[in-house]
Order: structure tokens, then C-alpha cells, then sequence
């Protein structure tokens, strides 16, 4: 199905705009077309392949062979209407802009998720350290008989652990600021796809896992 960005004629205008770039194969023209959405689109060839041919009876495009593929190109007057056309053209690559940066809304949103999950998590550790820590200190100090040493050991645990959650906090920030950062800027390029959240997810659930192996959580 044609997204909405896609009004009627707008798809046959993109295409005459991508062959103006180069001659292409269709695959190369459903490539292509996929690639500036960041894969959010990809056209079949049921949709490529008829607007083709009428082009071509239009006189916009032209076809030869290359092997067993077929080459379109545009004609002088694929050119011309294109050029007419340009400022309906600069509307459509805005909402493609548009589109691509929505997915990377979405990125940035899983990533925000995975980051909370995982502070959780820390925090969550802090706590039962703490807890841990009381406890034992407690127990030293009725051992030994005196208080202030074992107090002074468990303070120590806590300011330790109370340490570390903040750095692992900080890392997290540096983390996402960085994929963010770098997201906007693939995102301009049309080069964030739905692999990229795939991917994403599946290496921050390691590394939670990961990291509560450290902590002793099975």
C-alpha cells in the first residue's frame, strides 16, 4: 500500500526525481526509494513497474537492456516536467524527512525505555546492598561486641555502592546522549531502519543481563 505521503502523481513524480539522479533498474528504483525512508516503505513491484510503463508511454522515461534487466532513464521531457514540477518535489522530500525522523523517534524512545529498565535495576540493587549491608554490620557489632568499627565497615559498603550506582548513572546519560546524537544524524541520511530497534533491543537486554550476572541476580 502507498503511504499517505504519496499523494496521487506523487510517486510518479519521485520516480522521474531518483532517475534524473541515474539510470535504474526497477529493483534499483525499490531500493532506492526503501533507503530514503529508512525502510519504513518499501514499494513492490506492483506498484513500481505499472507507473514505469505509463512513463514511458508519456515519453518521461526510456528502457533498454542490460542483460536480462531492464534500464529506465529520463528523457529530456521527463526533465522538463520534472522541473515544472519542482517545488511539489521539495514538499514530498520534506515528508520523507518527516517520515525517517519519526522512526527515529522511535529508536530514541526504546532506548529511553532500556535505560530506565536498567537504572531501575541499579537502584534496585543499591537498595538490597544496603539492606545487606545493615544487616551484616549488625551482626559483626553484636559478635565483636562493639559497634563503632563494624558501623565504620558497613558506612564504607554503602558509600561504595552508593558511588558506583551514581557512575553507572552517568554512563547510562553519556550513553544515550551519544546514540542520540548519532541517530539524528543517520536519521538525516535516511539510514536508520527497523533492524536498527531489532539490533538495539536485543544488545541492551544483554548487557542487562550482563550486568545483573555481576550482581548476583539469576
Amino acid at each position: 500500500m502507498t503511504p499517505p505521503v504519496f499523494a496521487h502523481g506523487s510517486l510518479r513524480l519521485y520516480l522521474l526525481a531518483l532517475l534524473d539522479e541515474q539510470p535504474r533498474h526497477g529493483y534499483e528504483l525499490i531500493q532506492a526509494l526503501s533507503d530514503r525512508f529508512g525502510g519504513t516503505y518499501s514499494p513492490s513491484a506492483g506498484t513500481i513497474y505499472p507507473r514505469l510503463s505509463k512513463l514511458e508511454e508519456e515519453g518521461l522515461v526510456s528502457k533498454s537492456a542490460d542483460g536480462r534487466k531492464t534500464v529506465y532513464e529520463i528523457t529530456d521531457a521527463g526533465r522538463a516536467e520534472l522541473e515544472s514540477r519542482r517545488d511539489e518535489l521539495d514538499g514530498i522530500e520534506n515528508e520523507v524527512t518527516d517520515s525517517v525522523r519519526r522512526l527515529a523517534d522511535g529508536v530514541r524512545a526504546e532506548v529511553n525505555d532500556a535505560m530506565r529498565s536498567l537504572r531501575a535495576e541499579l537502584a534496585s540493587a543499591a537498595r538490597e546492598a544496603k539492606r545487606s549491608s545493615t544487616k551484616t554490620s549488625a551482626s559483626a557489632a553484636s559478635t565483636a561486641g562493639g559497634a563503632g568499627e563494624s558501623t565504620s565497615w558497613g558506612g564504607d559498603a554503602r558509600a561504595e555502592t552508593s558511588r558506583a550506582v551514581h557512575e553507572a548513572d552517568l554512563v547510562l546519560s553519556e550513553f544515550r546522549q551519544q546514540l542520540r546524537t548519532d541517530l539524528r544524524t543517520r536519521a538525516s541520511r535516511g539510514r536508520v531502519t527497523p533492524e536498527t530497534v531489532t539490533l538495539l533491543r536485543a544488545r541492551l537486554a544483554q548487557v542487562r543481563a550482563d550486568v545483573l550476572a555481576t550482581l548476583g541476580d539469576h
